[in-house]
């Protein structure tokens, strides 16, 4: 499981403005919840993880810091609790799910996080879909990835597929988080 050795500094020292004079996050803690019924299942020690290991590489090379990994079963009860979980601690600036994001009934995720959600940002599904046309064409209709705020935290739901977590974190999350972050929690320091 890729995470990395680097401190997340203060909070004061993260706090900071982009170039159109926007409060920015950055760089970001960040909560990875690998959702999978397949993986962790008791017989290896140390369970493969490639998507959330993706989505580790592509945070951490933007600057980030993963401060929590969790592999969970797909369980509503146990999504929605991990999620909760990592919006409480206090080192976590964004939560990314990866995983359970399809139409099978065991595909709970994006119903689980978004009952959390205080604010939807319908923008981030509409991209996702719309960046995945060319790679899977019409399956794009079967992925239910979204997106929210939920207690002042940018959460990100993301499909399963390595290729799909791949390029929702490089062209999407690793660009607007620090951004979603610091809009979110602007009225902290106003």
């Amino acid at each position: 499981m890729i995470q990395n050795d680097r401190e997340l500094p203060p909070a004061a020292d993260r706090r900071t403005t982009d170039a159109d004079g926007h409060d920015c996050i950055d760089p970001l803690g960040v909560a990875i919840v690998t959702v999978s019924s397949s993986r962790g299942d008791g017989v290896e020690k140390t369970p493969s993880d490639p998507s959330g290991d993706a989505i580790a590489s592509i945070l951490i090379e933007a600057g980030h810091v993963v401060t929590s990994r969790r592999m969970i079963p797909d369980d509503y009860v146990r999504i929605k609790t991990t999620v909760s979980d990592c919006l409480d601690s206090p080192d976590v600036d964004l939560v990314v799910t990866t995983g359970g994001t399809g139409v099978t009934v065991d595909d709970v995720t994006p119903d689980a996080a978004s009952e959390l959600f205080d604010r939807e940002l319908p923008g981030f599904g509409e991209a996702f879909r719309w960046l995945s046309w060319e790679e899977v064409r019409t399956r794009i209709v079967s992925t239910r990835a979204t997106a929210g705020i939920a207690r002042d935290v940018p959460v990100f739901v993301l499909p399963g597929s390595e290729n799909a977590v791949g390029l929702a974190t490089a062209e999407i999350i690793a660009e607007e988080a620090p951004h979603l972050a610091g809009l979110a929690t602007s009225h902290e320091v106003e």
